[in-house]
């Protein structure tokens, strides 16, 4: 018997995996090959395009308490916050205060029903707002402090992808926005060598049980 797990993945545009013409994203990709080291893995993708966090404060509960009943191993990854920085009209979509406390709202919430991670903003190619990179930065920062109060595992990707030559050169490629597969599967083995997500699946089961 596989050791069932199920995994709601809640988020934006990265969530989604728009762009990916494989229609995986980072998400199906760590689901793919948690699945190969044995784990029964039921994924589901709750990115949307173009939310916020607040967005996400809004919605998140009822859509991952219908997808993970009590009686299953039911965990929950969170990704989001570049959407919260967008200009518009002359101003951010969120204000700084407001994302810090709908993250922490919903980390908060999150945990006392479910295993949770939390997965920074990505990188982002910005054109026509060069002061966009560090307000994410300042974000996920800030982020990072509210995960650790919390004891939530945080993965800060910001850095890591935006030197990275596949991520950036298909976003610029693309949409400007979103990379296709490569950057995504460069995005899935960064989450796959983390810590926190080799503490959910730390074993590869299926060799394990040859052992015996």
């Amino acid at each position: 018997m596989l050791q069932e797990v199920r995994i709601c993945f809640v988020g934006d545009s990265f969530v989604n995996g728009t762009g990916d013409q494989e229609f995986l994203g980072w998400t199906g990709r760590i689901c793919v090959n948690a699945n190969k080291k044995g784990y029964d893995i039921t994924y589901y993708n709750l990115g949307i395009r173009r939310d916020t966090s607040t967005d996400i404060a809004n919605r998140w509960l009822q859509e991952v308490s219908l997808r993970l009943p009590k009686e299953y191993d039911g965990r929950v990854v969170f990704s989001f916050g570049l959407n919260d920085t967008t200009l518009e009209n002359g101003k951010t979509r969120v204000d700084l205060a407001d994302s810090l406390k709908n993250a922490y709202e919903i980390l908060r919430e999150a945990q006392k029903l479910y295993p949770v991670l939390m997965v920074g903003p990505a990188a982002y190619v910005e054109q026509e707002d060069p002061q966009r990179k560090q307000r994410t930065i300042d974000l996920s920062n800030q982020y990072a402090l509210i995960c650790k109060g919390l004891n939530v595992p945080y993965l800060d990707v910001f850095p890591i992808l935006e030197k990275s030559n596949i991520w950036i050169n298909e976003a610029r490629a693309n949409d400007g926005v979103h990379p296709k597969a490569g950057g995504y599967a460069e995005f899935a083995q960064i989450v796959e060598n983390w810590d926190a997500w080799l503490n959910w699946f730390p074993l590869n089961l299926i060799d394990n049980s040859k052992l015996g």
